[in-house]
């Protein structure tokens, strides 16, 4: 039986440079060799910092000092080491979007932190409904953690209003904002909004990027930005000598003259992925459900008919050979809801169009009624209720 795989977030591996790639290992075990025998340190191979330094400062319009970068092994490592710096006893409270990334969701329940999820809609974080929140809090949340571009699993894109409004009602609260834009680099359509770092110089603003969504997982490479006390404190929680030499070098090869090809050629076809389901979605199930438009990232949020048992319909699809992530899994309050996250960024061409009318199908058979679904957008107030 075939399998049709939209669970798991992989970028695409038609586009992985492996001659190119190749090659620069070659020259980086010829020119590193000394190096490679030593320990990198809390930053990480200076070449890459430089290069991921440049590669900032040319998306979001100021300059970036290398000398405030720190390779991690993956940007889940800097996720984790940031609130490891930032709280200081179990039960302390961090602000996130209601849906979040389940590695995040996994990292701050594992290190103690008590996760206080905002609602989204198509802007991003209700900035609004954030400062209701904080005035209605017992204690002071310790920072602020935020996906603010093709937000996973939603998909959304935080708007420049609402970032704005964000970074005033931090500073009026004197919160530290953990910006995570890992998939900053993958970009399809319209404005790239900038990152809160460069709307603000806020030394608050500590800030996660990879290389992970836009090259590849397995080089688990990432890297933060931030800025006196808050670098020294995160990189000073790392205990592991630094992060991978051997990959960094390799990259800092492959990036040094084409910094931004790989880049471009990458989303031409992850953006061609992304046409390709939202196409099939719209044959197959419009008026059905409701979902989300990405201008970039490997992610689609899609809002599924109340009457809907979802074990129901995850047995069902999986029976089909259909895999899809559960909503619950990114809703930091664990709860059930009416969403499952689409990834379509590794999923053959031939599967997006044979795939998602499995998924209609075994939605039409998993639904208790025929009636139109009682909803037209993507989100509102009653979106996680659960009908039994």
């Amino acid at each position: 039986m075939p399998t049709y795989d939209f669970a798991v977030g992989q970028t695409n591996p038609q586009t992985f440079p492996t001659a190119a790639l190749q090659a620069a290992a070659v020259s980086a075990i010829q020119t590193e060799s000394e190096a490679l025998n030593r320990y990198p340190g809390g930053k990480g191979h200076a070449g890459l910092r430089q290069l991921m330094a440049r590669r900032e400062s040319e998306r979001e319009g100021v300059p970036v000092d290398p000398e405030k970068i720190a390779l991690m092994n993956g940007s889940m490592q800097a996720v984790t080491l940031a609130g490891q710096a930032l709280m200081t006893q179990s039960g302390d409270i961090v602000i996130t979007e209601k849906y979040t990334y389940s590695g995040t969701i996994a990292a701050y329940k594992g290190i103690g932190l008590d996760m206080h999820g905002i609602p989204v809609d198509e802007e991003g974080m209700r900035v609004d409904l954030l400062e209701e929140h904080l005035a209605a809090l017992p204690k002071k949340p310790k920072f602020i953690y935020t996906l603010t571009s093709y937000q996973n699993p939603t998909g959304v894109t935080m708007s420049r209003a609402r970032r704005l409004a964000l970074i005033e009602l931090a500073r009026a609260h004197d919160l530290p904002v953990v910006e995570d834009n890992c998939y900053g680099d993958v970009h399809f359509d319209g404005p790239v909004e900038p990152s809160l770092y460069a709307l603000d110089p806020d030394p608050r603003h500590i800030y996660i990027g990879s290389l992970s969504k836009i090259f590849a997982p397995g080089m688990r490479m990432g890297y933060l930005l931030a800025e006196s006390p808050f670098f020294q404190q995160i990189v000073g929680r790392r205990f592991d000598a630094g992060s991978n030499y051997f990959a960094a070098a390799v990259l800092a090869e492959f990036y040094k003259d084409d910094l931004w090809g790989h880049c471009q050629r990458a989303n031409v076809v992850l953006k061609q992925k992304r046409d390709r389901l939202l196409a099939a979605l719209d044959a197959a199930l419009s008026g059905v459900c409701v979902w989300s438009k990405p201008t970039g990232g490997l992610f689609l949020w899609l809002r599924l008919p109340v009457d809907i048992d979802l074990q129901t319909l995850k047995t069902a699809a999986a029976e089909r050979g259909f895999y899809y992530a559960d909503g619950q899994d990114f809703n930091v309050e664990g709860r059930p809801v009416h969403y499952l996250r689409l990834a379509f960024g590794h999923v053959p061409d031939e599967q997006i169009d044979l795939g998602i009318p499995i998924l209609a199908e075994c939605i039409a058979r998993c639904r208790k009624s025929n009636a139109s679904p009682d909803f037209e957008t993507l989100f509102d107030d009653q979106a996680d209720r659960i009908r039994r």
